[in-house]
Formats: structure tokens, C-alpha cells, sequence
């Protein structure tokens, strides 16, 4: 069995980010990590291979320190790391960058997809149902659960207050929540391993059946008309009642947002 597993390096946004003057994330100059969503569908795959014995392969698309969080991967388990990085990538929306990574995958061969829901320097949720799209796989999105069942994958699907039990035969994509589980930790010896491993780099020319009309910042349809790195708040409302007057004015405001 063969997983390809595509994980994003993400800016810490704990340590801020940055700005290009035309709204696009400077990733050059921020601190990284593995975006969470994907790295709880890394562990998902790597569970698979503890039990099945599937080869896990990572994929990534983004500028060469990339390189670092394939590194980590392979650190954790992963069996081979591929990186697609391009000058004619750079600043690609959900659109370009789902046609870009699905280039890259049909040159792969693959029984399982997955993905993260969402990064968190985007949260769109659109690009592994896109690259789904483009590779005409079924897809099962905000998993919660994953297991193998002969040519077949089984999800719980998180869904609202319930969840949604989904078959699927194989070859498909899922999209993996955070919440999936407790990713593992690099072991000493598989960062040795890692590093002994050559990570695979693509370019542009390596892509098959794309046009360059959708790739990059050219090929974006999404435009951005204004980038900020935090979420400003309103003022707040203060008042001053007694118990019951407050408890009272907190159902209203409930009823009111709608939230009772």
C-alpha cells in the first residue's frame, strides 16, 4: 500500500508574520513549523504502515527550506520526501496551489491521499478537495478517524454534534482534523535516518498536465485586498447589575447572537 501524505510549512504565528507589499505571506522571513492538521494526517499514515507495513511518502510544495519540514517527516517515519519549489509557484492561491500539487502527484503512484483540512496561515479548507478535483478521487473530508479495511478506507467524518461514518474505495483523498490524534515525536535515531535520505525536488518542468496560465500568482483568481496579522476587537461592554438583572441580560444576548 502506498500513502502520500501532503503537509505544509506554515508560519508561527506566534512569532508574528510578515508581509510582501503585494498582501502575500513573506515565508522567507518567518519561523516555521508543520501545519497542525497536517501533521496529525502524517501520524494517521504512519499508524497505517505500524500496522500494514505501507509506505508512506510526504509531499510538499514551497519555496527550498521546505526541505526542513520533509526532514521532520521522515524524522518521525515517513518513508521518502518530495518538494516542489519553483520561482513560477511563488504566491499561488487555493486554485494554483492544489493544480500545482496535483501535477506533482500524477507523477506518483498512490493508493491513499491525504491531507490536512486546513492550513493555518489560510484557513480555506479548499485545497485537498481541489486537488481531489483535479485527480478525480473521491474524497472524504474532516476526518476524525481513519482505518484500513482491504481495498477500502473507512472515516468518521466530524460532523457538527455527531459524526458521519464513510466508505470509500481506494485510491481517494482525506482531509485530516487536528483532532485525530497525538502526532509522535522525532526519535534520535529516525533524525539520523532522515538526514541520510535524499528529498526528491521538482520544478515546474516535473509538473504533468498543467497549464501555466494556473500557476503562481498570475494563475490565483483569489486577489487580496487587505492582509493584517492580527484580528482587531471592538470594544467591549461593561455592565453593572445585580445577579439575577445579569443573568437575565447574558440569556438575552445569547438569544439575540442566536446562540440559544
Amino acid at each position: 500500500m502506498k500513502i502520500v501524505v501532503c503537509i505544509k510549512q506554515v508560519p508561527d504565528t506566534k512569532g508574528g508574520v510578515v508581509f510582501n507589499p503585494d498582501g502575500t505571506l513573506n515565508r522567507g522571513a518567518m519561523l516555521t513549523i508543520m501545519n497542525p492538521d497536517d501533521k496529525a494526517g502524517l501520524e494517521a499514515a504512519l499508524r497505517i504502515k505500524d500496522e500494514t507495513g505501507a509506505e508512506v511518502t510526504v509531499l510538499t510544495m514551497g519555496l527550498p527550506k521546505a526541505e526542513e519540514v520533509l526532514r521532520e517527516a521522515m524524522a518521525m517515519g515517513a518513508d521518502k520526501g518530495i518538494l516542489v519549489t519553483d520561482r513560477v509557484l511563488g504566491g499561488a492561491d487555493t486554485w494554483a496551489t492544489s493544480t500545482t500539487i496535483a501535477g506533482a502527484l500524477r507523477n506518483i503512484d498512490y493508493d491513499l491521499i491525504i491531507t490536512g483540512r486546513q492550513a493555518i496561515d489560510g484557513d480555506t479548507a479548499q485545497v485537498g478537495p481541489q486537488i481531489a478535483e483535479h485527480l478525480d478521487l473521491p474524497v472524504i473530508s474532516y476526518a476524525q478517524n481513519i482505518k484500513i479495511e482491504g481495498n477500502s478506507v473507512i472515516v468518521e467524518r466530524q460532523y457538527e454534534d455527531r459524526y458521519h461514518v464513510i466508505k470509500a474505495q481506494m485510491p481517494c483523498l482525506v482531509t485530516a482534523l487536528s483532532e485525530l490524534n497525538e502526532p509522535r515525536y522525532m526519535t534520535p535515531g529516525g533524525i539520523n535516518e532522515a538526514f541520510e535520505k535524499e528529498v526528491t525536488v521538482w520544478g515546474r518542468a516535473d509538473l504533468k498536465d498543467v497549464d501555466d496560465a494556473n500557476l503562481g500568482l498570475k494563475g490565483s483568481p483569489t486577489k487580496i485586498a487587505k492582509a493584517s496579522d492580527k484580528v482587531r476587537k471592538g470594544a467591549g461592554e461593561v455592565v453593572t447589575l445585580d445577579p439575577a438583572e445579569a443573568a437575565a441580560y447574558i440569556v438575552d444576548k445569547f438569544k439575540e447572537k442566536h446562540v440559544i
